[in-house]
């Protein structure tokens, strides 16, 4: 494990040293604001194209792991909100916490720490499980909440998942990739350079980004945190390990991705959403923080333990 820790925690440090720039102000809201907007539209974007750009729809698409990954986070995003029932919340904030319970950072941390961790083979599977967290379950907490609020499932409620789907850009750079795949589209050497210098840039500004933000979140209603944190750390890679290992067993190499991308900390987007939609956006803050504050050790060790 220590041998994982160690190189997991350049990463990590990158994170630190955001939220110390955060936490001192000298790095305001606004930048941050400004910088992850420039990970999210740009650098990102240009990665997962440019990645995307180097593979076949058949290279990402596995149905075992694709079946694996979705019976493992959709088994956690139903004991969660069934334990949110039981607590007597409402639909909306129990779509909310399992939303938070269930959805990892592996856009911002997932795909460039793990690729460096894994290797470049582990690039086709993370883009399948991202591109099932956003299509799957993002879509899932606007048809619910909406669903909830409206006392109904209407057809403008799909219109809107799918506007959403159409604005979202790591959605629209994997396709576009993926198009340029399939047409066999050799990209200019110019355009290629252009493409990986922007690219380089998702890993040190998103790490960053990801500090920064943490720092103007708050730790507030810690039990109900403290149990979605435990829930993405701990019960997600779990369900997802029991599905690649044992209801559809994929190839070692797969599970390993799987799992270890199941093993990442609450995403911010999740906290981007319950800010949107009003609904418990402090116990989302707060988990977002204690997550990635935790997951410098339980992201070592559940890699450790599959790698192994």
């Amino acid at each position: 494990m220590l041998a994982i820790f160690l190189k997991t925690l350049p990463f990590f440090a990158l994170i630190g040293l955001g939220y110390g720039a955060g936490r001192t102000r000298f790095f305001s809201e606004e930048a941050t604001a400004a910088l992850t907007k420039f990970v999210f539209y740009f650098a990102l974007s240009a990665m997962l194209f440019r990645f995307a750009a180097t593979l076949s729809i058949s290279q990402i698409f596995d149905a075992r792991l694709a079946s694996a990954y979705l019976w493992g986070t959709m088994a956690v995003y139903v004991l969660v909100t069934g334990v949110a029932f039981l607590r007597r919340q409402d639909m909306q904030t129990a779509a909310i916490e399992a939303q938070t319970a269930c959805i990892g950072n592996t856009g911002f941390l997932g795909v460039p720490m793990l690729t460096l961790l894994l290797g470049q083979a582990a690039v086709a599977p993370i883009i399948l499980m991202l591109t099932i967290d956003l299509i799957v379950f993002a879509s899932l907490l606007v048809i619910l909440v909406t669903a909830a609020r409206e006392g109904r499932i209407s057809f403008r409620i799909f219109r809107q998942v799918a506007i959403g789907l159409v604005k979202n850009p790591m959605i629209v750079s994997i396709s576009l990739g993926l198009l340029v795949s399939a047409l066999k589209l050799p990209l200019p050497g110019p355009a290629e350079e252009f493409l990986s210098i922007l690219g380089n840039a998702a890993t040190p500004c998103a790490l960053f980004a990801i500090g920064a933000s943490l720092a103007s979140k708050s730790a507030e209603r810690l039990a109900v945190s403290g149990w979605l944190s435990f829930a993405k750390l701990v019960l997600h890679p779990l369900f997802v390990a029991a599905g690649v290992y044992l209801f559809f067993p994929t190839t070692p190499f797969q599970a390993t991705v799987a799992v270890s991308t199941a093993a990442l900390p609450v995403a911010g987007n999740v906290f981007m959403l319950a800010q949107h939609y009003g609904i418990a956006p402090q116990r989302v803050s707060a988990a977002i923080l204690l997550s990635t504050a935790a997951s410098i050790v339980t992201v070592s060790l559940v890699i450790a333990m599959v790698t192994s």
